[in-house]
């Protein structure tokens, strides 16, 4: 029996899992790439480091507003539906950040992209809940979160390539080419998943009756134990405001990271944009592996709280060698490596906790509660290491803020309550 479960599973994550990875990569690199645009946009629009970390935070302010709203009408409106909506505004509105002229259009455009897209991580974090049982979930959580590490590998040189090639084509700055062609992949992923994606369990025509059935009854035997709180109560619970604070930790190193790292490697000595592309590369490969192991570990001990810890603590020290090693590429690049595999292997391991605890109404409203707050961090860590560095003209003290974010992170983590297996 175990092992046609398992075969079920197998079948079921080849449909969902590509799929999903792949629309997460193209939401992350829409996200982000704003990192890469900065290497141009600043000099040819005259932006502050400071400006553009607000720019960038900016993102995260659209999304805490609209991400609980988008997470309670996609319970209503249907995974399907709702996710497509999603990922073709954001499409859009991405490819529309070519036209920012001026700090106000700049710090609009981002907001209206955060909006757009609030709703889809925890959305996908819900939509995993409807299949996959808890013990089963970290690896496919780990599976989708790589997409984060993917899309920088693929959009590194990607992005460094477009910058590069298409700059001055057509009166365009090669800044303005990579918004505009990276937010292109988005609206046609999002028209794929009107016809691809199922709502749940039920509505999959490629399952057999016996095995929905076989599906459900392991989804109602993992909801057994869950806390199913009236949605006024999900605001008041404790327990939800401590995963946000630990995750709202953990995102500070995160878009740390996202949105410094092209600049930490310029800063080494690299001035190529191309070759930039290519090395910013590497962390995301090594993290790629890592992630995924970490969790696969994780769901086979059924431990939760020293993974995510440790990765957390092994981030932050690869955050303060590269530092202290900036001048030196391959101690920095090595040192960026450990923390990119170390920042992103924690939250598979983190995502694994609050949907263990919560089901139903409180799981979608809890979700998108801890993500929305937790994400606040987008925009308090891009703004205060660009605030850092026009003070002090280095990005120093500002990465060992994120380091000792990430270190709180991992202490609150493991202070919390053991959750079942």
């Amino acid at each position: 029996m175990s092992d046609n479960l398992d075969a079920l599973y197998r079948r079921v994550s080849w449909r969902l899992m590509p799929f999903l990875f792949l629309c997460f990569v193209a939401a992350y690199l829409d996200r982000v790439n704003v990192g890469f645009a900065k290497l141009q946009m600043l000099a040819d629009l005259r932006f502050s480091d400071t400006v553009y970390g607000v720019g960038a935070g900016m993102f995260f302010i659209g999304y805490f507003i609209f991400e609980v709203p988008s997470n309670l009408l996609m319970t209503r409106a249907g995974a399907r539906l709702w996710i497509a909506r999603i990922m073709i505004s954001w499409g859009v509105i991405s490819s529309a950040m070519m036209f920012t002229n001026s700090v106000t259009t700049f710090y609009v455009l981002r907001f209206l992209l955060g909006a757009a897209e609030a709703g889809f991580f925890p959305g996908i974090i819900l939509y995993l809940t409807y299949w996959y049982p808890a013990h089963r979930r970290a690896r496919m959580v780990a599976v989708f979160m790589s997409g984060v590490a993917i899309a920088g590998v693929v959009g590194g040189p990607l992005s460094g390539w477009i910058m590069k090639a298409f700059d001055g084509e057509h009166g365009l700055s090669g800044w303005q080419w990579l918004f505009l062609l990276e937010g292109i992949p988005s609206v046609l992923l999002g028209i794929w998943t009107l016809f691809y994606l199922d709502d749940g369990i039920r509505d999959a025509k490629w399952l057999s009756e016996a095995d929905k059935r076989v599906l459900e009854a392991a989804i109602a035997a993992d909801r057994v134990g869950q806390q199913h709180l009236p949605l006024a109560q999900v605001f008041k619970s404790g327990k939800v405001w401590l995963l946000a604070l630990v995750y709202f930790l953990f995102v500070m190193g995160l878009y740390g990271v996202s949105f410094w790292l092209p600049q930490l490697i310029k800063n080494s000595g690299v001035a190529d944009v191309f070759h930039i592309g290519l090395l910013t590369a590497i962390p995301y490969c090594v993290a790629a592996v890592v992630m995924v192991l970490a969790a696969r570990h994780s769901d086979r001990t059924g431990e939760r709280r020293w993974h995510a810890a440790c990765a957390g603590l092994a981030g932050a020290l690869g955050l303060v060698v590269a530092t202290a090693y900036s001048d030196n590429t391959v101690v920095a690049l090595a040192a960026l490596s450990v923390a990119t595999a170390g920042i992103l292997s924690t939250f598979p391991i983190f995502w694994s906790l609050p949907t263990a605890m919560l089901g139903g109404a409180a799981a979608a409203a809890g979700i998108a509660m801890i993500n929305s707050l937790g994400n606040l961090a987008g925009f308090v860590s891009p703004y205060l290491v660009g605030a850092i560095k026009d003070a002090t003209n280095s990005t120093a003290s500002g990465i060992y803020l994120l380091a000792a974010s990430l270190v709180a992170g991992a202490v609150l983590v493991v202070t919390m309550e053991r959750t079942r297996r």
